[in-house]
């Protein structure tokens, strides 16, 4: 699943294609919505809230999607051949004079009146990325739990909004912590929290997603799917494992740390023979 700053770039690149303009034609292609039509609305803003991507028109109306692992949006213009992937894979398309954007498997497309957006969004804690970040309320959430391990914690979009997999394993390897410590553990919960807003602001204005300071090849990531390999720091192999919560079974995702520079309680690292390949929704989606 992508991370905040993936939405929030996504969200940016609409936002200079689409905010101002009318919408000249629009085909929403899930059975829900087959008869909606929102040719005439001005696009007023994009915006992304977490990991969701809200589209704003001027009658008030708000297109909601979600990426999930496999949506993307796509711009092209007008008359220029669509590459997202087969025709069939398409389930939105919002065109101006300018601009079609195109959005390839979204599992979730929503059409619905802006006033009502809580609905969908209302759920979610501060977003790291947005106006509303407020770290203290982040620390706060997350304390209000504090028997929970602390990487599914920060997964918790409900405690703040816009950490996926990624951060959370990067934020967690800077500071020193492994994903299986408990948050009453922890003795300086807003360190982390300031780390991982850092780490998404310092990624947001381009595709390449860096903790490192590289942009090279292979050298992005501190433990970030490099299971087996040396750490950078220390030399320890990295470990890997996988980490769920018993209420959410279905939600278990793999953890990466490194034994040496991470304090904590952690599993026994899973064999190379029972990791899974790295699922190709972790790429970035940017129109």
């Amino acid at each position: 699943m992508p991370e905040g700053d993936t939405v929030w770039l996504a969200a940016r690149r609409l936002h200079d294609a689409l905010a101002d303009r009318a919408l000249t034609h629009t085909d929403f292609r899930v059975p829900a919505l087959a008869t909606r039509d929102l040719s005439g609305e001005t696009v007023t803003e994009v915006i992304s809230r977490g990991k969701h991507l809200l589209i704003h028109t001027d009658a008030g109306h708000t297109v909601h999607t979600h990426f999930r692992m496999d949506g993307s949006w796509r711009l092209y213009r007008p008359g220029a051949r669509w590459t997202g992937g087969p025709e069939w894979q398409v389930r939105v398309v919002l065109a101006t004079s300018d601009w079609v954007a195109v959005g390839y498997r979204m599992p979730v497309v929503d059409l619905l009146a802006t006033a009502d957006e809580a609905s969908v969004v209302g759920h979610l804690g501060p977003d790291l990325l947005g106006p509303d970040w407020d770290a203290a309320r982040a620390v706060a959430n997350l304390q209000a739990r504090p028997d929970r391990e602390i990487g599914p914690a920060l997964l918790d979009q409900r405690n703040l909004a816009g950490i996926g997999n990624l951060y959370k394993a990067e934020s967690l390897y800077l500071s020193g912590i492994t994903p299986w410590t408990q948050v009453a553990d922890i003795s300086d919960l807003d360190a982390v929290v300031r780390r991982a807003h850092r780490l998404l602001h310092a990624n947001k204005n381009h595709w390449q997603q860096s903790t490192t300071g590289s942009l090279r090849r292979g050298e992005e990531h501190w433990v970030f799917e490099r299971a087996e390999r040396p750490c950078r720091r220390c030399g320890t192999s990295i470990a890997a494992a996988m980490q769920g919560e018993p209420e959410q079974p279905t939600y278990a995702r793999i953890s990466y740390w490194c034994p040496h520079c991470q304090q904590g309680p952690a599993p026994a690292p899973m064999r190379a023979a029972d990791r899974a390949p790295a699922p190709s929704g972790y790429r970035r989606h940017i129109p």
